[in-house]
């Protein structure tokens, strides 16, 4: 008998081909292809053992350490295989990321499409479970965690009609224990749980991972220094976690047989070890020769700043050359947000650092450069409709873009979502969508075109499969293409 089970939507539960940056495509509402074919392309299922995956999501498999750690009798469950693991569990676990598409990403698809993002659609289909609903009317208490909570609280109706019993927001670890118990023993939950700072755990209180995580990937530390004021991220304190800790958890992936790389994943990877902007060159190498001693099947990164990379161009070179050891490339999400100088002092003045805001767009143009000479290809962000962007703020930010045509990267606009410090502020929608603004996603969408050839090759490199798939990539790329050229916008 499993009192507590583990899960989260098929979207999440999927390694993507092993390539993290297919996973985007999880953002987008059905399109020109059969969702069938579609979910083959973009987020496959993950293999199961007896409905058990092989892997997880990262910060589904945090709490899963946790509750092992406390004792508790926890498993990790296949969304498909959920039902039968119900029938005695008293707990069920839900991991989200963007549970109803408002995240940037998927809002802004799915306003541009006029459709439900796949994300969305598959999360209420697991809700809708019908072992779930079931279960639940014989006492099953249902938990929520994940970095995409912010948003029930603009679905509190779907909180009630689902029976969601309560939902953490924050780092959970120093927390979650004692909800679990008290959901075990009936008693009372609070529906909206904050974690507030005093219960932030420490380095020493987050556990090591137990089973492997979705394509490897590893935390290397949390928070982030640089107070922009549109993330959330920015509130957490920064800490590093050390590098037998990094280790521990890149041997769990290896040593079950799933993984042979590992995404190391900080807001920064760039700034590790450090206690400012200013990377630690010392402990950046330390770790990417232990990483890539370990890993053969290479390395990646979930997020770098072009700052680090622009002020430190040596320390960034003799990192790639570690990790072009074992590989042709290797990819990280990267914030441009604006190209313009101005909005950046505004909303983002400490992004730049140690440079001044205002060389902002310099920053980007010698840091994208450098990523493009070294291998690294970014998918990078832009965020439209920042509270006080001004139309010069716009042919800026074009100006930047037409500018990077030559470097290898996809640059995707998203619609501004209130977070952070700015989370009192009004959504951004296509309603509000200036002549500027059209040209901007025309720009982006260009790029994007001219690039992804390129990229599809670069994804599949040296696969078996790498000619089927990218034939199939190819053929919808061209089909959205076609798409967006009736519609204007290419």
């Amino acid at each position: 008998m499993t009192d507590i089970i583990l899960t989260a939507d098929r979207t999440l539960m999927s390694d993507y081909h092993h390539n993290e940056f297919i996973g985007f495509g999880t953002c987008a509402p059905p399109n020109v292809i059969p969702d069938w074919l579609y979910s083959f392309l973009f987020f496959p299922p993950i293999k199961t053992n007896n409905g058990v995956p092989v892997a997880a999501p990262y910060g589904l498999r945090k709490v899963e350490a946790q509750l092992l750690n406390e004792g508790f009798n926890v498993l990790t469950v296949d969304p498909n295989h959920v039902g039968k693991y119900l029938r005695e569990a008293k707990v069920l676990g839900i991991h989200v990321m963007d549970p109803f598409g408002l995240g940037p990403a998927s809002s802004t698809f799915a306003a541009v499409l006029k459709k439900e993002p796949f994300l969305a659609q598959h999360f209420r289909r697991l809700m809708e479970t019908p072992e779930i609903r079931i279960a639940k009317k014989h006492g099953l208490k249902i938990i929520v965690g994940g970095s995409g909570v912010w948003q029930f609280k603009y679905r509190e109706k779907f909180v009630e009609e689902y029976g969601i019993d309560c939902i953490i927001e924050g780092e959970a670890e120093k927390v979650i224990g004692k909800i679990v118990n008290a959901a075990l023993n009936g008693d009372a939950l609070p529906r909206y749980y904050e974690v507030g700072v005093e219960e932030t755990p420490s380095l020493e209180e987050i556990p090591d991972i137990q089973n492997p995580s979705i394509n490897g990937l590893v935390e290397i530390g949390r928070g982030c220094c640089r107070g922009c004021k549109f993330c959330s991220v920015t509130l957490r304190p920064l800490r590093w976690f050390s590098l037998e800790k990094i280790i521990k958890e890149i041997d769990v992936n290896i040593q079950s047989g799933y993984a042979s790389n590992v995404c190391l994943h900080a807001e920064d990877v760039m700034l590790y070890g450090s206690k400012n902007t200013v990377p630690d060159e010392q402990k950046l190498i330390a770790l990417h020769e232990a990483a890539s001693k370990k890993c053969d099947g290479g390395i990646s990164w979930s997020h770098c700043s072009l700052a680090t990379v622009a002020s430190n161009p040596k320390t960034f070179s003799k990192i790639a050359e570690i990790i072009l050891q074992n590989q042709p490339w290797w990819g990280a999400e990267v914030g441009i947000e604006t190209g313009s100088a101005e909005l950046a002092k505004k909303v983002m003045p400490a992004k730049a650092h140690p440079f001044k805001p205002e060389e902002w767009p310099e920053v980007v143009r010698t840091g994208m450069s450098l990523m493009h000479d070294n291998k690294l290809v970014p998918a990078c962000t832009l965020i439209v409709g920042v509270p006080e962007e001004t139309e010069d703020d716009l042919i800026k930010t074009i100006e930047l873009v037409e500018d990077l045509k030559n470097v290898r990267s996809l640059i995707v606009p998203l619609f501004f979502v209130p977070l952070g410090k700015l989370k009192s502020e009004q959504w951004f929608n296509e309603t509000q969508l200036t002549q500027l603004h059209k040209e901007l996603l025309i720009k982006c969408l260009r790029h994007d075109f001219y690039w992804i050839d390129n990229l599809i090759d670069l994804s599949f490199e040296g696969k078996w499969y790498a000619k089927i798939l990218r034939s199939f990539y190819t053929v919808f790329v061209k089909l959205i293409e076609r798409k967006a050229r009736k519609a204007g916008v290419a």
